[in-house]
């Protein structure tokens, strides 16, 4: 018994290539056709146009349910970002100001705090001045007084 092997693959591969060179061999001849490059601009040029009326469609359907449109709200996007953007330069400044105001009143606490101690410093020194003139005048009056009993 002999057996003989029938190889599918190498039949179906055969096939294949034959089938394939023709199939490329038309397919070339049609893009080469001048006729073929109009048609499908033509496809193209439809396509187009279908798609425009689509878009109105979907607008015109979009404004009488009362939906935002696609635009619509990448324009309110935008305008979120805008404010958000405007926020943080508000906050910048803020804090800009917030520092500024602190060390203006830092500086301010010193100057109060060394007119403070000047004041306590005058006062003290009212405070000595009238008991001076105090002990002054019990001394005018003491001599006032032995004077006018003698």
């Amino acid at each position: 018994m002999t057996q003989s092997t029938f190889d599918v693959f190498s039949l179906w591969k055969e096939i294949y290539n034959k089938t394939e060179s023709a199939w490329h061999d038309a397919i070339q001849e049609t893009l080469e056709k001048k006729s073929f490059a109009e048609s499908l601009g033509q496809i193209q040029s439809q396509y187009v146009q279908f798609q425009e009326l689509v878009n109105k469609m979907t607008e015109s359907y979009l404004k009488q349910t009362n939906i935002p449109s696609r635009d619509e709200i990448a324009n309110v996007a935008s305008l979120i970002i805008d404010v958000d953007s405007k926020i943080d330069q508000l906050e910048d400044e803020i804090e800009e100001k917030e520092e500024r105001l602190v060390k203006e009143m830092d500086a301010l606490k010193k100057s109060v705090s060394s007119l403070e101690k000047k004041l306590d410093k005058v006062i003290e020194l009212l405070n000595k001045s009238i008991e001076s003139i105090a002990d002054s005048n019990a001394t005018v009056a003491a001599t006032a007084n032995k004077t006018v009993s003698k």
